[in-house]
């Protein structure tokens, strides 16, 4: 099959996926903690918990991708997904609550981003930056499909029959087509035939960092995806609450939902017109972006304008991380060994930014809206920083290697 083809399928899939595993909980979350009598702190808190047991399983899940293939795992991912939300709409107590939502976030690292991409790279791994940027552009109306929806449905379905409405989807929609994929493609790590039996040429990506470089490049690559990711999941996650509590209680969902396009418009034109840049360029820009929206709604609120400002630059780093994060890897370090690399990249990653929904909480209830937000202004400009210091600009080689 071709890229262009399962970028569409995967397309449907991380919509669906992001929506229901990810988006939804912060619309969600305020009845969660109605039902058990919790404050809000100790919701996100378990969000917390949920991301970091989901990082610590990245760097396995990446590992078993490179063996068994993505597709396999996807697939796999799909029925996870929609058991962990179902077990989650039928928790009782705080106890079954804390481990549906674990179990949520351990299927999410099976049929998010990371498969996804290694998914692209093991099909065609010269094409892949081309097909993970396509692929973004598709992902980025999640949140902006999601939030509303899921505000819609929460006004007649309560939180349990919402998230039984996303199990389904996971189960009759995302299932089918990642089994599909699954059997469409062929991975190297699989070494099976291809449908007509005849070995292919697979163009593998060599990377531009030395192998004696590499440590710190490495290291340095993974300090900017966590602070970038701390930030974001920050206002992810605390999106709708953050903007009621600044004043923009009638319009929040509608500020937010500016968030999707923005990121789709990211995506858009560095697909239009980023050709020409390197990837570490491309982080550097999604990273400079997050404190300028910072300060914009710092500056401005509780103006309407400055509120949808914010959600508008915000949502144009956020496009473009989500593509570096796939894509800078691949050409700093290559597609050999992709799958695990960018388990370790995402564990770091989430490991961080499992802290975030619960430090920004106790940063909000102690500190008040204002300071919190200049801490998280300091903070991510040191994403910038690290960005700008891994050495290597130039383009991934490209070498033909021939599987059977």
């Amino acid at each position: 099959m071709n890229s262009r083809t399962a970028v569409l399928a995967l397309g449907l899939t991380q919509i669906i996926g992001y929506g229901t595993l990810y988006y939804s909980f912060s619309v969600l979350a305020p009845a969660m903690a109605r039902e058990f009598g919790l404050s809000t702190e100790w919701i996100f808190g378990a969000l917390s918990v949920s991301l970091l047991v989901g990082g610590l399983c990245a760097p396995w899940v990446g590992g078993w991708i490179d063996r068994r293939g993505a597709g396999r795992v996807m697939t796999i991912g799909s029925l996870a997904a929609a058991l962990a939300l179902a077990a989650c709409a039928m928790a009782g107590n705080t106890s079954t609550l804390v481990l549906g939502l674990i179990a949520i976030q351990i299927a999410s690292t099976l049929v998010q981003y990371s498969a996804s991409f290694t998914l692209l790279v093991q099909l065609n791994p010269a094409r892949a930056q081309r097909s993970i940027t396509y692929l973004t552009l598709m992902a980025g109306f999640a949140s902006t499909l999601f939030w509303p929806f899921t505000t819609a449905l929460h006004t007649h379905l309560d939180w349990h029959h919402v998230y039984l409405l996303f199990a389904a989807m996971h189960l009759f929609l995302c299932l089918p087509v990642h089994f599909w994929l699954m059997v469409q493609t062929r991975t190297v790590s699989d070494r099976r035939a291809p449908l007509d039996h005849a070995p292919r040429a697979v163009e593998a990506v060599a990377g531009v960092i030395a192998t004696a470089a590499r440590p710190r490049a490495f290291a340095l690559m993974l300090l900017g995806f966590a602070i970038q990711s701390f930030v974001t999941s920050t206002f992810l996650v605390h999106m709708l609450p953050m903007l009621t509590e600044l004043g923009l209680a009638k319009a929040s969902v509608l500020v937010a939902s500016a968030f999707g396009p923005a990121q789709v418009l990211s995506r858009f034109t560095n697909m239009t017109f980023g050709g020409r840049l390197s990837q570490r360029t491309l982080a550097v820009i999604a990273s400079a972006f997050l404190p300028l929206a910072t300060v914009i709604l710092l500056a401005t609120a509780p103006s309407l304008a400055g509120a949808f400002a914010f959600a508008i630059v915000f949502g144009l780093s956020s496009g473009l991380a989500s593509i570096v994060q796939g894509t800078l890897p691949l050409e700093l370090f290559g597609s050999d060994g992709y799958g695990k690399r960018l388990g370790r990249v995402t564990s770091v990653r989430l490991v961080v930014s499992s802290a975030a929904p619960f430090a920004f909480a106790l940063m909000t209830e102690h500190l008040g809206y204002p300071i919190a937000l200049s801490i998280i202004a300091a903070l991510s400009t040191l994403a910038v920083l690290a960005f700008l210091a891994i050495g290597g600009s130039g383009k991934p080689t490209v070498e033909a290697t021939r599987t059977e």
